[in-house]
């Protein structure tokens, strides 16, 4: 039996403020795919929220290849929880590989966000950082580095 195809189709990622989340992320150079507002029985259905009204839009990177989704829960309303750490279970990071990661972090802190720790040096493969973004977002942005 061949596998069955399959692909990540976006990262959905709920935040306080969306147009702030836009900001940043579109700063970051990401571009608006759209924007909407959702609710009725379909988005009961799919997530599984009665009553499920939302806020969102769709940004993509400028490869085309990665999309996040980002939602601003208008009803329920959104649960506020400690910011996730690194070494908690579950999904807790989007990653972004980004040309200067130094240009990163200094879009990130016009925007109020700094590395955690610094930058430090993989191998000589990648640099690397974890910023908490927008709505306690953890991110890590990852620079790749020349191997000649």
């Amino acid at each position: 039996m061949l596998p069955m195809p399959i692909r990540i189709a976006n990262v959905a990622i709920a935040v306080r403020d969306l147009d702030e989340a836009i900001t940043f992320f579109t700063d970051l150079g990401l571009t608006i795919l759209g924007r909407d507002t959702v609710s009725g029985e379909w988005t009961d259905i799919a997530v599984g929220l009665d009553g499920n009204h939302a806020k969102i839009a769709m940004l993509q990177t400028p490869d085309g290849q990665g999309q996040i989704e980002l939602f601003e829960y208008i009803n329920p309303k959104a649960i506020e929880v400690e910011p996730t750490r690194p070494n908690v279970i579950g999904m807790h990071r989007v990653a972004f590989e980004v040309d200067d990661i130094e240009q990163a972090l200094a879009v990130a802190a016009r925007h109020g966000f700094y590395a955690l720790r610094g930058v430090a040096t993989y191998e000589a493969a990648y640099k690397l950082t974890y910023v908490r973004g927008p709505s306690d977002i953890l991110l890590m942005l990852a620079q790749p580095l020349s191997q000649g």
